[in-house]
């Protein structure tokens, strides 16, 4: 595949998640350098932070990234989803603060305003991550296996303890067409339970029914319900789509994840990245 940046710079302004603070999004071209985010509320040369598998952390409720400085950006996954799907691979991410707007809890909105701004062909390729033969992951009950492929596929189980969440799984041929309708309208997803600990610990201050789903004992708080019957195990391919970006390479082969998460992916990642 060719690498990809934007025609053109493209703004954007939303909350953010956590901080609950409007967020600038400024993207601009880049001919060659990958996916790099950089903080405009910091000092100049300690303020830009490389895509790069090493440079992932914290990853207990999303995927996040920093330097060697400390800078860090948070919550990038939804984001990072939408680069992969459109193939972008080479991209300047300017931020206001330390984390991308949640939009409305998936990845649709990023893709709609970059196809608005379209996309340049670079002269460069970037090599597949091929997977050849069977890769396995498994932690407790969380597993992750790539097996080889003419293609991208990924199924995903998720499994809770709920009563109204319990089991759902899916399968999708993951290309833009596909993505575009089967996956990236599927927004995160919390329980009314972990709101009150949320709020303590100042995460989630951004969060509102607006870009997230609350599940209750019996169904979901938002008054316009679900976007699919199966929004949440969707929601979970979205992620580990972003999740597997940090790679910045295009994967062929058929992904199955179960119960998986950020750290789980970002982990896997680091099995299949010298493939």
């Amino acid at each position: 595949m060719k690498r990809k940046t934007l025609k053109n710079e493209m703004f954007y302004q939303g909350i953010g998640l956590h901080k609950g603070k409007n967020i600038d999004l400024h993207l601009i071209p880049a001919t060659k350098g990958g996916i790099v985010f950089r903080r405009t509320d910091l000092e100049e040369g300690k303020n830009e932070i490389l895509l790069d598998i090493n440079n992932t952390f914290d990853l207990t409720r999303g995927t996040n990234l920093k330097n060697e400085f400390g800078a860090a950006v948070y919550t990038v996954e939804h984001f990072l989803s939408a680069l992969y799907i459109l193939g972008i691979t080479d991209l300047v991410v300017e931020l206001s603060d330390n984390e991308l707007p949640i939009c409305d809890g998936s990845s649709h909105i990023f893709i709609e305003e970059i196809e608005k701004i379209g996309l340049e062909e670079l002269d460069e390729e970037v090599e597949d991550i091929v997977i050849k033969e069977p890769v396995y992951l498994s932690k407790g009950d969380k597993h992750i296996v790539a097996l080889p492929y003419d293609g991208y596929k990924l199924t995903y189980t998720i499994k809770f303890d709920h009563t109204f969440l319990k089991t759902q799984m899916l399968e999708v041929e993951v290309n833009l067409e596909n993505y575009k309708k089967e996956i990236s309208f599927a927004r995160t997803f919390g329980f009314d339970y972990e709101i009150e600990y949320l709020k303590k610990n100042n995460l989630a201050l951004g969060g509102s029914l607006d870009n997230a789903i609350v599940i209750k004992k019996d169904g979901v708080l938002n008054p316009d319900g679900l976007r699919y019957e199966d929004e949440f195990v969707r929601h979970k391919m979205l992620d580990i789509v972003g999740d597997l970006k940090v790679l910045n390479r295009p994967i062929k082969g058929h992904i199955i994840a179960i119960k998986a998460g950020h750290a789980l992916d970002v982990e896997f990642a680091n099995l299949i990245k010298n493939l």
